[in-house]
Formats: structure tokens, C-alpha cells, sequence
């Protein structure tokens, strides 16, 4: 059996997933039962399995999405609730692995221009605005901005960091849609 000493694991990154959309009142128990194996039992059940080789010191990220704190389509209802119970599960793991000094936390992007849901925020120049529209920065993320939050998070100064649900966002849905602060120079 491997153990930490002959095969040391520096961090575990949970990032399987897919967006399953399910329309309020009409949402499929086949989607449903899908959505909680990837999102949820995938991702509880591997941490577990590979907590005993995760190194002292070590992280664990789970990825989260922006749509557990803000309401968006009702499309993605119960997506964002899979995710809001690894952020619940998040803090469990944390108070687990925390005497081996191994951080855990819960990324949440918000609106990035991946193929999350038909690729419509990187395809669709409207939808795209749309969306763009609430962010306090200006734009929607791209992949490069949520992959500096996970070398932030996975680097050793963020060792105090655990427990957490950390948002990378952009400033998404600061403001109204539509409206944007004046820039002042």
C-alpha cells in the first residue's frame, strides 16, 4: 500500500464538473443523480482516498462557482447547490486535515469565458456583454485568471488560508446591470 513517505502528495485539485442544466420544476433525476456524483461524491470520496498520502503542509481545493452566492438562470439551480455542499464540506475536510497543517478551500469563479454551458460567455459576443455588464472590473474572467488563483492558493504563502470559500470574480455583480461607475483619472 502506498503511503506519505514513499508517494508524498503536495496538493489535490478537484476541478471535474459540468454545468447539467435543470430548469426549476423540470429537473431530470438522471441529471440530478449525475450532477451530485461529479460535483459532490466524486470529489468528497477522492479527498478521502488520498488524504492518508497528502503531505504535512499540503493543500486541497475544491472548485466551487460564483452562482452559490449570486442567483443567475434558475437553469442552474441545482448545480450551484452541489456546489454550495462542497463548500459545506470544505470546512469539515479543513477541520480534518488541519492538525497535518493541510489547507483546504473552495474556489468559486465567476462568469469565465471557458465551454461551461455550450461555451455561451466565450462564444456569444451579446451574452457576453451582457454578463460583462455587472462586473466591477470590466470584463468576464478568463481561464488564465482563475488559474492564478489556484497557484495562489496551491503556493506556500497561502498556508493561513483554510476553510474558506474564496471568490474570483472579477467584481461580479457589484453593480447594477448596465451601469458603470465613471472612471476617474
Amino acid at each position: 500500500m502506498p503511503t506519505r513517505a514513499t508517494y508524498p502528495v503536495a496538493e489535490v485539485r478537484n476541478n471535474a464538473g459540468f454545468d447539467g442544466r435543470t430548469p426549476f420544476r423540470l429537473t431530470d433525476p438522471t441529471t440530478m443523480d449525475a450532477l451530485y456524483e461529479v460535483h459532490v461524491k466524486g470529489p468528497i470520496l477522492l479527498t478521502e482516498l488520498l488524504a492518508p498520502l497528502i503531505a504535512d503542509g499540503g493543500r486541497v481545493l475544491f472548485t466551487s462557482t460564483g452562482l452559490t452566492r449570486y442567483v443567475a438562470n434558475p437553469a442552474y439551480s441545482v448545480y450551484a447547490s452541489m456546489k454550495g455542499a462542497i463548500e459545506v464540506y470544505t470546512k469539515y475536510a479543513a477541520k480534518a486535515l488541519g492538525p497535518r497543517a493541510i489547507t483546504v478551500s473552495a474556489l468559486a469563479p465567476g462568469a469565465t469565458a471557458t465551454d461551461f454551458a455550450g461555451g455561451m460567455i466565450r462564444d456569444n459576443p451579446d451574452y457576453r456583454a451582457m454578463i460583462t455588464a455587472n462586473h466591477a472590473s470590466g470584463r468576464v474572467g478568463e481561464p488564465a485568471d482563475v488559474a492564478g488563483a489556484v497557484r495562489t492558493l496551491a503556493s506556500p504563502s497561502a498556508g493561513w488560508i483554510t476553510a474558506q470559500r474564496v471568490e474570483a470574480s472579477g467584481g461580479q455583480s457589484l453593480l447594477a446591470v448596465g451601469r458603470r461607475p465613471p472612471l476617474h483619472h
